[in-house]
């Protein structure tokens, strides 16, 4: 729910920037996707707000709120309903001990018309007849009574669960919007670790983790945790992106290029990051990286 609030938030914003641009243009000039991508890179201040955070903040406090008093609410029918069920047992069971005695004063007094000399007899095993009837309807009720606290049990464990989950995708929402206002690679680095240690298998964390990493220069450590992401979601694009950026600081073309080439098959956008990306500065006279990376280019020049 929360992800989707801030898409809609950055959404408005971005709706919101573009309208701001067409009434720079003026109203003869219309507004292009040109424009509006060239708004998107030039951008210079981020598209998020401390009022967004804020929402954020609120929205996930009234979650918590709501759950505590589901909470409360699921507790307080738990018990009623339990004291009703102990109600209905202990008045089933007056009630059976009751007929019983009543069928043994009757059939006393049919001994007695009859002129019977063993009532006593007949008293001893109704009266046990009447115990273990009564002792098999305790027993059976006590076996309902566990069956529901149990069921009670395991729906306690998934609340607490579910709170979990909450307060731990708050804090892990938490880490990101740190690490996006981060300006430090090697406080970036920190940041996407302690996502890491809440999440051990997020690949955004990792593959991003891998781009502050190159950053910094460190290539073989940035192939290890785009190896590890991959490992998780083979079709992850920006790992496959940061894996051959890696490649190719270490020279090794072939493996750069061939990567590269799997990332474009997912999404096309890394051909525009990989034309300006100083890592495949060396590659630029390379034929396969050209015909892969640089193929308006081509096709002009044949022209």
């Amino acid at each position: 729910m929360i992800r989707y609030y801030l898409a809609f938030v950055l959404a408005l914003t971005m709706v919101g920037n573009a309208q701001a641009q067409q009434q720079q243009l003026g109203p003869d000039k219309e507004l292009t996707p040109e424009d509006v991508e060239d708004r998107i890179r030039t951008q210079e201040k981020p598209m998020y707000t401390p009022f967004v955070e804020l929402y954020l903040l609120e929205e996930t406090k009234a979650i918590r709120k709501e759950m505590q008093d589901t909470r409360a609410e699921l507790i307080e029918k738990v018990v009623e309903k339990e004291l009703s069920v102990a109600d209905k047992t202990m008045s089933y069971a007056a009630d059976t001990v009751t007929y019983f005695f009543y069928l043994i004063a009757g059939a006393t007094s049919i001994l007695v018309m009859l002129g019977w000399n063993s009532i006593r007899d007949m008293r001893n095993q109704l009266t046990t007849l009447a115990e273990k009837r009564v002792n098999e309807l305790v027993v059976e009720y006590e076996t309902r009574l566990k069956f529901i606290e149990e069921q009670l049990q395991q729906k306690s464990e998934i609340i607490h669960q579910n709170q979990a989950d909450i307060e731990r995708t708050n804090e892990v929402h938490a880490l990101w919007l740190k690490a996006s206002q981060e300006t430090s690679q090697q406080n970036k680095i920190t940041t996407y670790d302690q996502i890491l240690d809440l999440r051990p298998d997020d690949v955004e964390a990792l593959s991003y983790k891998a781009d502050a990493v190159l950053e910094i220069r460190e290539p073989l450590w940035a192939i290890s945790l785009c190896q590890r992401a991959l490992k998780l979601a083979p079709d992850n694009g920006h790992a496959l992106y940061q894996l051959a950026c890696a490649y190719a600081e270490i020279g090794r073309w072939e493996d750069a290029i061939s990567t590269l080439a799997k990332a474009l098959e997912i999404s096309e956008a890394y051909r525009d990051d990989a034309s300006v990306d100083p890592s495949f500065t060396q590659l630029h006279e390379h034929d396969s990286f050209r015909n892969l990376v640089f193929t308006d280019q081509d096709d002009s020049t044949d022209i």
